[in-house]
């Protein structure tokens, strides 16, 4: 069987959590994230939350979302990317899963401050969020990068002195 490429594996999990683990051949944790994709979902009222902000009814989309149940979907929407790119084929980078927490971690933050007007306008609980992952990437791209290059140095134990 060939193997799913990394980035077909990031794509297919972009568009729903365990499609990539189902690709990478890994069928029971593919299920598990599509479970618990549907149940967080459907809990927090995500799909009619994305309508109404795709529809341009952001207070709509702010009443009906159910933060609670909201919440969890960062962190599990994000590592299963990262899961199904880390088992796909090809190189690992080392400290590949840096920018995934960091981007779950910002979307995280988005959605915590999504009730509040920032600037006069309200992003709700869809677009702040997804705007809140760029600057969670890029920081943990370069906090990769810095990590990186902190450890290629000559002598560097990995523990401190």
């Amino acid at each position: 069987m060939k193997k799913t490429t990394k980035l077909e594996a990031i794509l297919w999990s972009v568009a729903f959590p365990g499609f990539g683990q189902v690709l990478n051949g890994h069928l029971i944790k593919g299920i598990m994230f599509i479970f618990l994709e549907f149940i967080i979902n459907v809990n927090s009222s995500f799909n009619q939350a994305i309508m109404f902000s795709f529809l341009g009814e952001i207070s709509e989309a702010t009443r009906v979302v159910e933060h609670q149940w909201l919440m969890f979907y960062p962190c599990v929407y994000m590592f299963a990317m990262y899961d199904a790119y880390k088992f796909a084929e090809g190189k690992n980078p080392r400290l590949s899963f840096v920018p995934f927490a960091f981007g779950a971690y910002f979307l995280t933050i988005g959605l915590m401050y999504s009730p509040i007007k920032i600037f006069g306008i309200s992003f709700g609980p869809i677009w702040l969020p997804m705007l809140s992952l760029i600057p969670g990437l890029g920081i943990g791209f370069i906090i990769r990068h810095i990590l990186n290059k902190i450890a290629s140095k000559p002598n560097y134990s990995g523990r401190p002195s």
